[in-house]
């Protein structure tokens, strides 16, 4: 039984292959004929739009052919070219705030005159005092406020200033009774006078110590730091040495 299906299927496919070759130029002939009706049709209707569109008239563009010598200079980068003029709508309604009226001569005052500007420089504001129908105080003159250097900023000198007057500090009492030395390192400011105008500790051994070391050196003088040929404000350190036995600055 198997064997008669195998034969029976075997036929089958062949008969099926020769039926296809027998088709097959046929369907091929088909193809070909449709392929180029279909390209025949692309073509035709192209060159017939453009056959349509031929009847319109197109604009004609001329091309000239100049020669480089033909060109002259070429223009120049410095020179400016002219910008044209940006009209402005004028108002239909003339401003009525800011209008100048003019004033009779006889109002006029010939004797009046402008002071100019040294005349102004040279002028001094007056000054009120206190209770005047004016009220306040005016300041004469304007007061520049000098800024004090940093305790770490750099000024350099000519002249560095020089003590004139030195103080002692006075030993703390429980310092004393407690038997407590050291060394406290003071950087005083000293203005363009010469006085200690400020004092900072930059270093101490004995915490106790520091108030003392600070009274003492507010109370030195120096003569002035040069820079310039005039004075400058600069910070100086001075170390205050506390000894039970022997105190020296």
């Amino acid at each position: 039984m198997n064997a008669v299906y195998f034969i029976n299927s075997v036929d089958y496919e062949s008969q099926q292959r020769l039926q296809f070759y027998k088709l097959f130029p046929k369907n091929l002939v088909r193809g070909l004929i449709v392929s180029v009706v279909v390209h025949l049709l692309v073509i035709g209707g192209y060159y017939a739009g453009q056959y349509l569109q031929s009847g319109e008239e197109l604009p004609t563009v001329r091309v000239r052919l100049m020669k480089y010598s033909e060109l002259g200079p070429p223009p120049s980068i410095m020179s400016t070219e002219h910008i044209p003029s940006v009209g402005v709508s004028v108002a239909s309604v003339k401003p009525s705030v800011g209008i100048p009226v003019p004033v009779p001569d006889v109002e006029i005052n010939p004797e009046q005159t402008i002071a100019t500007q040294r005349e102004l420089s040279e002028m001094q504001s007056p000054v009120l005092a206190e209770g005047t129908e004016g009220g306040g105080v005016v300041v004469e003159q304007d007061i520049q406020i000098e800024e004090e250097p940093e305790v770490d900023a750099f000024i350099p000198v000519e002249k560095n200033p020089m003590p004139v007057k030195q103080v002692k500090p006075e030993y703390p009492e429980i310092a004393r009774r407690s038997g407590i030395e050291g060394t406290v390192w003071v950087k005083i400011l000293v203005d363009k006078e010469g006085r200690a105008k400020k004092a900072v500790i930059i270093r101490s051994n004995a915490e106790i110590l520091n108030d003392a070391a600070i009274q003492a050196a507010l109370q030195w003088s120096f003569t002035p730091a040069i820079m310039n040929g005039g004075p400058v404000a600069v910070w100086v350190a001075v170390p205050f040495r506390f000894e039970l036995h022997k105190q020296t600055l």
